[in-house]
């Protein structure tokens, strides 16, 4: 057999390119880039979650190494006495003893504090794993909110999915997980229970599975007050689908369930206010509770949709003594909310989401009143997360993280740990 002949080389022409040497650097980071492509979605985000949780219990058990004795706790708590501030108590209280058949009144006959505001859907959670278990509350509720926090996280990350891109949708979960509120996450309340329901909510209603969405709307309407958001956000959405059916098809089997989820949605959240009627034999008893709350800062009034903010800003107008301004402040307030719906970032999100956002925007508006808690309600907001996600400069991301760590901190100070005064509840 004649072997074929082989092509000569010039001298110091390259030699093969199976034969150049490699740098061991180039080939690690060509090994990592393959394994990051091939890393389960799922997985991306648990790591993100896990990180931001070491980052955010450092954080908490910080300040509770600082935090001198107080209502709830001796000096310097451990981690999960820490968790158990402010309302982790009313929950712990409709979880041991339920909920009040009488309701407690003062002197001149007004409704006071008590556990009718704090709907029963996260404590009754608790209360059947500590049944199952015979473990303590404390432990219990905070493994409890660790774990939605997380299903939170990888539902979230589902739906950005739906409308950016997948490393916009990765990074929209990273500030998810750092935002100054995320420690209310892990603490013994319902709020990351009430996330995961949302999001998982958001996501039905996105991809138009609104017969799933019933006994989310009905779980979620029991964890905290939503139903009546969720209502106003799903007839928002049933009429654009219907005066965009031309290009968007409105099929009739899409019509009745979407309608039904509406009607659904508005029946929750009306239920509680009812049941506590039933409960205890007073008609007003839930809005009446949920008023007792304001009454330090406004008296005692009776509940007008709408009013809440002028009564507030007349309260913080005294108290600063700034008088008419604050009006002026609220009102650039809701017009720089409507402003942003309609910027690019905020548009690319997709009607759905921005309809969520407008309609519970509105229902704050109508029946919230602002104090220090209102940073807690603004948490079923967090689809704009996906908006502050999408510029793609590592120096704006990175100091967007930094800036929210920061934020958690400030927010600890301020709201959770406890200092003696009792002008800054979460």
């Amino acid at each position: 057999m004649i072997e074929a002949p082989q092509r000569s080389r010039k001298p110091g022409s390259n030699p093969p390119r199976s034969n150049r040497a490699r740098k061991p650097g180039g080939d690690l980071s060509r090994a990592l880039r393959v394994r990051y492509r091939v890393t389960p979605w799922w997985f991306r985000v648990f790591v993100i979650w896990g990180l931001s949780r070491i980052v955010t219990t450092m954080l908490i058990q910080l300040f509770a190494s600082f935090q001198p004795a107080n209502p709830w706790t001796v000096a310097h708590p451990d981690y999960f006495s820490f968790a158990q501030f402010w309302d982790s108590t009313w929950y712990n209280i409709v979880a041991i003893r339920g909920y009040p058949s009488t309701l407690p009144l003062d002197s001149a006959g007004h409704v006071q504090q008590n556990a009718w505001a704090f709907l029963p859907a996260y404590p009754a959670l608790v209360r059947g794993i500590m049944v199952v278990t015979s473990l303590p509350w404390d432990l219990v509720s905070v493994v409890v909110s660790f774990a939605f926090s997380l299903g939170a996280a990888l539902v979230f990350y589902r739906m950005m999915r739906l409308v950016v891109p997948a490393a916009t949708a990765l990074f929209s979960v990273v500030l998810f997980c750092v935002a100054p509120l995320s420690p209310i996450l892990q603490v013994s309340y319902a709020e990351s229970m009430f996330v995961f329901l949302l999001a998982l909510a958001l996501y039905l209603l996105m991809t138009r599975r609104y017969l799933w969405m019933l006994p989310i709307i009905a779980i979620a309407g029991f964890t905290r007050p939503s139903g009546l958001a969720l209502a106003l956000a799903l007839g928002l959405h049933v009429a654009h689908r219907w005066f965009t059916r031309r290009r968007d098809p409105f099929p009739t089997r899409e019509r009745v369930l979407s309608v039904v989820a509406t009607a659904f949605s508005l029946a929750v959240g009306f239920a509680w206010p009812v049941i506590a009627w039933v409960a205890t034999g007073t008609a007003n008893a839930y809005t009446d509770t949920e008023l007792a709350w304001r009454a330090d800062y406004v008296g005692y009034q009776n509940l007008l949709p709408f009013a809440a903010w002028l009564q507030a800003g007349d309260f913080w107008a005294r108290m600063w003594g700034i008088g008419p301004i604050v009006y002026v402040l609220i009102g650039l307030l809701v017009v720089a909310f409507a402003v942003l719906l309609f910027i690019p970032p905020v548009r690319r999100l997709g009607v759905d989401l921005r309809i969520w956002l407008a309609g519970y925007g509105i229902y704050l508006l109508a029946v919230f009143f602002p104090q220090s808690s209102t940073f807690r309600l603004l948490v079923p907001m967090f689809p704009l997360l996906g908006a502050a996600a999408q510029p793609k400069s590592i120096v704006y991301r990175v100091s967007l993280v930094v800036l929210m760590i920061a934020g958690q901190a400030g927010w600890l100070y301020i709201c959770w740990w406890y200092d003696g005064y009792d002008w800054t509840p979460p």
